[in-house]
C-alpha cells in the first residue's frame, strides 16, 4: 500500500511545478496553504457527514469515497509545507507501544 503512497508523493511534486491553469493540484500550490487548508476543512466536514449516514444506512461507500478525499488534500497539504506521508507514518510507527494515556501526557508536558 505505501507503493501508492509513493506513486501519488510523486505526481504531487510533479503538479508542484506545472502550470496551476492545467492542474487542480497545481492551482491548490498556487493558490497557498489557506486554499489547501479550506479544502482539508471542507473534505473532514464531508468525511464526518458520511461517517453519519454510514452508521445509520450500513452504506459505506461514501464514506470511503470522501475518506479518501480527506487523506489526498491532507497529502497536498503536507506536500505544501515540505512533508510527506513518511514523516506520519514515521510518528504513527513511533506511538507503537506506548498507551494513548501516555502519549497524550507526553505532548502535555
Amino acid at each position: 500500500m505505501s507503493d501508492v503512497l509513493k506513486q501519488l508523493e510523486a505526481v504531487l511534486e510533479e503538479r508542484r511545478k506545472a502550470d496551476p491553469g492545467s492542474s487542480y493540484v497545481a492551482s491548490l500550490y498556487h493558490s497557498g496553504l489557506d486554499k489547501i487548508l479550506k479544502k482539508v476543512g471542507e473534505e473532514s466536514a464531508e468525511t464526518l457527514i458520511a461517517a453519519k449516514d454510514a452508521e445509520h444506512t450500513g452504506k459505506k461507500d461514501d464514506l470511503v469515497y470522501e475518506t479518501a478525499d480527506l487523506w489526498f488534500h491532507t497529502l497536498v497539504m503536507l506536500s505544501h509545507l515540505g512533508l510527506s506521508h513518511t514523516d506520519v507514518l514515521s510518528e504513527l510507527e513511533r506511538r507503537f507501544g506506548l498507551s494513548g494515556i501516555e502519549e497524550k501526557a507526553s505532548r502535555e508536558k
